[in-house]
């Protein structure tokens, strides 16, 4: 499990791409030991490390590849780093999984005042869960929903952020990986229990509340 709050940004060495998996070995300083087995967010995807002699080496499996953007990713590129929670850690962000739903797209960036604002694009599976000022990690970064379409939502990023994580280096057209908050999908799967086990049994009062604090529509 992690936060969103990435630690720090590494840069790819190498990707090698076999009919199998691939490996990808990154260079970063994460200010405490990795060992082998470890579970480490690389833009908000949780991989494990299998090697840390030089750089930090993990196998991606070809559906990762190609449902996220770490299929695209090229020697020098910049990757966000978290390493998963420990009992005694703040939980600073909010839960994220590693667990990434898809891969939006970039469809605006703008500045306004010291704000950069960007738009992103994502399969409707994936809008279904986000609400206005509700969380969402975009490349593993834990952000807040300022607004949202049919489509798309917005996320306002402060200058910290672009200047520690990879968002400074993204533009319109570029993808990046979408989890949303968990707590959506077990409201869902709840609700869509409850109704497989008794479908005559309704909650008005319990629907209306969801309803008005967008977690259904």
């Amino acid at each position: 499990m992690f936060t969103g709050l990435v630690e720090c940004s590494g840069e790819v060495s190498s990707i090698k791409k076999t009919p199998t998996c691939a490996r990808l070995v990154v260079k970063a300083d994460l200010g405490r030991d990795v060992k082998i087995g470890d579970s480490i967010a690389v833009n908000g995807v949780c991989l494990t490390v299998v090697n840390s002699d030089s750089g930090i080496a993990f196998d991606i499996s070809p559906e990762t590849m190609k449902s996220t953007n770490l299929g695209n990713l090229k020697v020098r590129d910049k990757v966000n780093l978290e390493r998963a929670l420990t009992p005694t850690d703040r939980l600073g962000g909010h839960i994220v999984t590693g667990h990434v739903d898809a891969a939006g797209t970039i469809m605006e960036r703008r500045q306004t005042g010291e704000y950069t604002y960007y738009r992103i694009e994502v399969p409707e599976g994936v809008m279904r869960y986000l609400v206005k000022k509700g969380s969402v990690a975009v490349d593993g970064i834990s952000l807040t929903v300022v607004s949202l379409d049919e489509t798309s939502f917005t996320v306002a990023i402060i200058p910290h952020t672009m200047e520690v994580t990879n968002i400074g280096d993204k533009t319109a057209g570029d993808t990046v990986n979408i989890e949303a908050d968990i707590l959506g999908k077990y409201v869902e799967r709840f609700l869509s229990r409850e109704k497989i086990e008794d479908p005559h049994r309704k909650d008005p009062g319990l629907m209306k509340t969801l309803m008005e604090e967008g977690y259904i529509k």
